[in-house]
């Protein structure tokens, strides 16, 4: 198969290795709960919370089965949108863990983290990592421009309640811009309350409507997180070498078309 329309990479990520990208959304355009401020794929209105099957799951195991020979650490969930609304991600974890070896992560933005369905699925996968960007409402609202109904109490209270259910690694991810960096005390308060097995803090380095934050202001901010583990964008060793297989899909995934 020369063309991969559901899967992309692998891409060098700084948290895991070589990553190989399974999109279960793949809609033209981002269908999200948020529109962050900051999202590599640009603006749009956040689409709504409906979750259906976008891609059937007999289409992503075929391109899966014709991959080439590639070194991959990790498969990971991710894309053009939460993958969290995809109904069958489910039944997806599970057909990728038997045709392949490699563990499997999910990106999140923790708004569905309060289902039941979506817990069980998650519950499947070897890696968890949750957004949380905003210890208050107001910041919620001006960096994640959630989809009407979504709070930030619901957010958080979703984390902790997947948290404390789920037998994997669960990481924390926190994305440090202008709107939030001067929060990171209270952000850090609340991921000890969480108490993840890691805490990652990024910021905007891919092309993106936002400035990143500097290296000094992030190295301040991680020592706020004491107790935890942490690593950030600036320190962490990014992995090098990756061939994208279909590289027009990785562009688009990654914000670059």
């Amino acid at each position: 198969m020369s063309h991969y329309k559901f899967i992309y990479g692998p891409v060098d990520s700084w948290r895991l290795g070589s990553s190989l990208g399974i999109d279960p959304i793949s809609t033209q355009c981002k269908t999200c709960t948020f529109d962050c401020v900051y999202c590599q794929l640009g603006s749009a209105p956040a689409r709504g919370f409906r979750r259906k099957v976008f891609v059937p799951t007999k289409d992503i195991l075929r391109e899966l089965e014709s991959l080439p020979a590639v070194k991959i650490d990790y498969i990971t969930f991710s894309g053009t949108g939460e993958p969290t609304l995809a109904q069958n991600l489910d039944k997806l974890i599970g057909a990728v863990r038997r045709v392949r070896k490699e563990k499997i992560a999910v990106f999140t933005n923790s708004t569905l983290l309060g289902n039941r369905f979506v817990r069980r699925a998650l519950a499947k996968a070897d890696l968890v990592e949750a957004k949380l960007d905003a210890p208050v409402n107001r910041v919620f609202k001006s960096i994640n421009k959630p989809y009407e109904g979504f709070s930030l109490y619901k957010v958080i209270n979703g984390i902790k309640v997947f948290k404390d259910g789920y037998k994997g690694k669960f990481a924390l991810q926190i994305m440090f811009t202008q709107h939030n960096i001067g929060y990171a005390k209270k952000l850090a308060d609340i991921a000890r309350s969480i108490n993840p097995d890691e805490v990652h803090i990024n910021t905007p380095l891919r092309p993106s409507g936002v400035r990143p934050v500097p290296r000094a202001a992030i190295n301040k901010a991680k020592k706020l997180f004491k107790g935890l583990r942490v690593i950030t964008v600036y320190d962490s060793k990014k992995a090098a070498g990756s061939k994208p297989i279909s590289a027009m899909e990785t562009l688009k995934r990654r914000g670059k078309v």
